[in-house]
């Protein structure tokens, strides 16, 4: 019996993005609908606006500078819930106060990575659930220490870290390295490190393009530079 094959995916994606969180949900379902491959997920910082301050900016005005009116926003939120919905999500905008600087969660999600198996995934999971189902601050330390602590990490380092300078620069150079490759909206799954599906696409074209570069890894076409 051959050993199952593996393949790493890349998301890139920010905690404020509702199409991250649907993307997120979508790759879920394709990972679980691909028995025969293993699927290991891990996640890369993106920032929708890092011009926000560090303290957050009022949402509701932000989304209003940002959209125009009050108008245009509720149709925006009402098309995202209806996708939402459709994925187990239960969009709730309207408890959303603050929008936040993501570049403190993004460490924190950095951190997460050798913590230990799937502790990543959860922090992200939970984080997406905090922001987008609970209108928590995902700016705000002690919000990510306990989403830290619930997701399996060591919260104490955590608690220790967020007030340093501890990886700022580190997850700005992979920003960087993000809009260099071209990546100018979220989420974007980068398959291999090779091959990118950009966008929340549905779980099916992800399952089939996750098929692809397997079938394409078995044959050795991906190891060719």
């Amino acid at each position: 019996m051959s050993a199952k094959q593996s393949i790493t995916v890349d998301v890139v994606s920010d905690v404020v993005c509702p199409w991250c969180f649907i993307g997120q949900k979508r790759l879920d379902k394709a990972a679980a609908a691909l028995s025969d491959i293993d699927v290991d997920i891990r996640w890369r910082p993106y920032q929708l606006d890092p011009t926000i301050p560090p303290e957050g900016k009022d949402r509701r005005q932000y989304m209003i500078d940002k959209f125009g009116s009050e108008e245009r926003i509720r149709q925006i939120h009402e098309r995202i819930e209806g996708l939402g919905a459709v994925e187990g999500i239960d969009f709730a905008f309207d408890a959303i106060k603050v929008a936040p600087n993501t570049l403190d969660a993004h460490r924190v999600i950095r951190w997460s990575g050798p913590a230990g198996p799937d502790i990543q995934n959860r922090l992200v999971r939970r984080l997406f659930q905090l922001n987008f189902e609970q209108g928590a601050n995902v700016g705000d330390h002690a919000v990510l220490i306990d989403a830290a602590r619930e997701a399996g990490m060591d919260a104490s380092v955590v608690e220790s870290l967020l007030p340093t300078d501890a990886d700022v620069e580190a997850v700005r150079a992979e920003i960087a390295t993000a809009s260099r490759m071209g990546i100018t909206g979220v989420p974007c799954f980068l398959l291999e490190s090779k091959y990118a599906v950009m966008g929340a696409q549905e779980a099916e074209t992800i399952a089939d393009a996750i098929r692809q570069v397997a079938a394409a890894k078995a044959r050795g076409e991906l190891d060719a530079s």
